[in-house]
């Protein structure tokens, strides 16, 4: 039987999400404000998926529903997210199409162990709270029985398409002119990296697991790298050779902050970069078989992907 997914955001997530499930033979349509998504065999709906009619009737038939809105600006989310989110359980209810998310580590606030699935919410940043409110929610609806849900969460991205907005893929521009990158908090701490096209392996995993509905899942990731080193493995993916790294310490930041609503929300998730902060994947690679692209390849292309040219 031939699948129908929906899909609302088409960064580097979503459009993964998009091209799997095409590949799989099922119908795929991406919703955006613009509506302009350019994937081959895929349809692409210019609507504002906060409007819950509107979503619902183009999710109406759907199999699954896949939130991978990802808005890039920290200072609307308390604007932009609980309208969407809203909309978002709203047309699942009505048309009973699974609602698979892709989230972030933020709802488990600042940790000391490597985080694992169950463990409680604890944020106290106010995205933290917000993500963490919109999967409670959910999985009360799906616990009350109103809705099918089931939510997917990974690290800082890495892969093709993350662009401007990842921690490692912003200094790239610079870093292969031989320039010094400037990194949050500690360069020496180990971090996980999420490959964006393994979290779009999971999503579209989960969507077709009823006994994997109604849980969080971690997408599979690699053995943490410090900042410094995945900066330079993806340099060295491209031929270019190593930077200075150099780290800005958070209460620098934070001082920053008093003038710069952004920097202040960038400072509030400090302590991702002043202590290790490790995802462990184990229970989605053994439970539902979805394993990590390999570090190299992800390197690889996560340097093509940025379009920039490569060295020897």
């Amino acid at each position: 039987m031939v699948k129908t997914s929906v899909i609302v955001g088409a960064g580097p997530v979503g459009r993964h999400t998009a091209e799997i499930l095409r590949d799989r033979g099922g119908r795929v349509r991406v919703v955006t404000r613009s509506g302009r998504v350019d994937i081959d065999g895929v349809d692409s709906v210019a609507a504002d998926a906060s409007d819950a009619d509107t979503l619902a009737g183009l999710a109406n038939g759907a199999d699954a529903l896949f939130n991978c809105a990802n808005p890039t600006d920290y200072r609307t989310w308390d604007q932009v997210w609980p309208p969407l989110a809203e909309s978002l359980l709203t047309a699942a209810e009505r048309t009973g199409a699974t609602l698979v998310t892709a989230s972030c580590l933020y709802p488990y606030g600042p940790t000391t162990a490597p985080m694992v699935e169950g463990q409680p919410d604890t944020a106290t940043d106010h995205k933290g709270r917000l993500r963490a409110s919109m999967w409670a929610e959910a999985r009360a609806r799906h616990d009350a029985g109103r809705i099918r849900t089931v939510e997917v969460r990974g690290s800082d991205y890495l892969g093709a398409g993350v662009g401007g907005n990842g921690h490692i893929t912003r200094h790239l521009p610079a870093a292969t002119r031989g320039k010094a990158a400037w990194v949050i908090g500690n360069a020496n701490l180990p971090h996980t990296w999420t490959d964006v096209a393994d979290m779009a392996r999971t999503l579209a995993a989960v969507a077709d697991r009823p006994d994997a509905w109604g849980q969080v899942w971690h997408a599979p990731s690699n053995e943490p790298r410090t900042q410094r080193q995945a900066l330079t493995d993806v340099l060295a993916a491209g031929g270019f050779e190593p930077v200075s790294v150099r780290a800005i310490p958070t209460p620098v930041l934070q001082g920053i902050g008093l003038v710069s609503p952004l920097m202040r929300e960038i400072a509030d998730l400090g302590y991702m970069w002043t202590r290790p902060y490790v995802l462990d994947s184990s229970r989605t690679q053994q439970v539902l078989g979805v394993a990590p692209t390999p570090w190299q390849e992800i390197c690889r292309r996560t340097i093509l992907g940025a379009g920039l040219p490569v060295g020897a």
